[in-house]
């Protein structure tokens, strides 16, 4: 018995995500804001069980790891030369990364950065941009065709030979410009909650059909929707050229919305996605309306919830 509770406990850590020295730190005493490297050109941002945030690069497709506590870090992986945008990270510290105009995804080990594998979801034009994870499955949007690419995950998370297409029926309709963009769980964790950036609306999409339903927000516009965050029934939407964060309380199936507040901050330059850890929000600035040179300087900054 005594064994199986050491094993036990010796799995749980292997399961934890990568894997950071003891937290004595408060939070409150982390660095709110940090440097990314210069040229780096960051888009999205995942945040594991410890202080680790992990970072994209939109011009190389290489991968920081910065370590919260103190604002440093290191790249992991060198990227493919193609852009990585949206990351998230699960249990098993696996590292999930949309691959924007190349039309793939892939997925990372996030202690180390090697690449577990890589999917081809499109073959045409495409921008991969953002992904989501549940307990079975990784959903990735694209901006450019009306579909969702899923990984369906096998037993204990096993990753899957290809993905499969769900065409986006229903409510939505892509026209010019960034379409659907940041995607999310929906609090009935039946649903999915997709941003379309041009038209600045919140669909619930079926993750099983692709029907896409709009949620009704009144007369409030999302526009230049990014990057979401669902806590309970908060979902806070990045406006990235906005530089706000719009906070909405969605009701339990996500049909309806009130926005409660809007967040803005001065040291805002255009931030795209946004991940939690503790008591603050933490974004990276694109700088989207700044011209980007091998010295270009990046930030992350942290603000708190409220």
């Amino acid at each position: 018995m005594k064994l199986a509770v050491v094993l036990a406990g010796f799995l749980s850590v292997l399961l934890a995500g990568p894997a950071v020295a003891a937290e004595t730190t408060p939070a409150s005493t982390f660095p709110t804001e940090f440097s990314l490297p210069d040229g780096f050109q960051p888009e999205g941002i995942a945040i594991g069980r410890g202080p680790v945030a992990y970072f994209g690069s939109r011009a190389s497709g290489a991968i920081y790891q910065a370590d919260l506590r103190i604002g440093e870090g290191k790249i992991i992986n060198p990227g493919p030369g193609t852009p990585s945008l949206g990351l998230k990270i699960d249990g098993r510290g696996r590292l999930f990364v949309s691959g924007g105009t190349a039309g793939n995804a892939r997925v990372l080990d996030a202690r180390s950065g090697e690449v577990l594998k890589s999917y081809q979801l499109a073959s045409g034009a495409a921008f991969v941009n953002d992904v989501a994870l549940s307990r079975h499955a990784a959903y990735f949007t694209d901006s450019t065709n009306p579909v969702l690419y899923k990984l369906p995950l096998g037993r204990h998370g096993t990753l899957p030979a290809e993905a499969v297409k769900i065409p986006l029926t229903g409510d939505i309709a892509y026209t010019t410009g960034i379409n659907v963009n940041g995607i999310a769980p929906a609090p009935d964790g039946r649903s999915l909650l997709v941003i379309q950036s041009n038209t600045g609306k919140l669909f619930r999409v079926n993750p099983r059909t692709g029907a896409t339903t709009l949620v009704d927000i009144g007369t409030e516009s999302l526009a230049n929707g990014d990057g979401l965050l669902l806590e309970g029934r908060t979902l806070y939407v990045v406006q990235n050229r906005l530089n706000t964060v719009t906070v909405l309380h969605l009701d339990r199936h996500a049909r309806t919305g009130k926005v409660v507040r809007k967040l803005t901050d001065p040291r805002f330059d255009v931030p795209t996605t946004i991940a939690p850890f503790r008591g603050r929000l933490y974004l990276p600035n694109a700088r989207f309306t700044t011209t980007p040179t091998p010295t270009t300087p990046y930030t992350v900054v942290a603000i708190k919830r409220r």
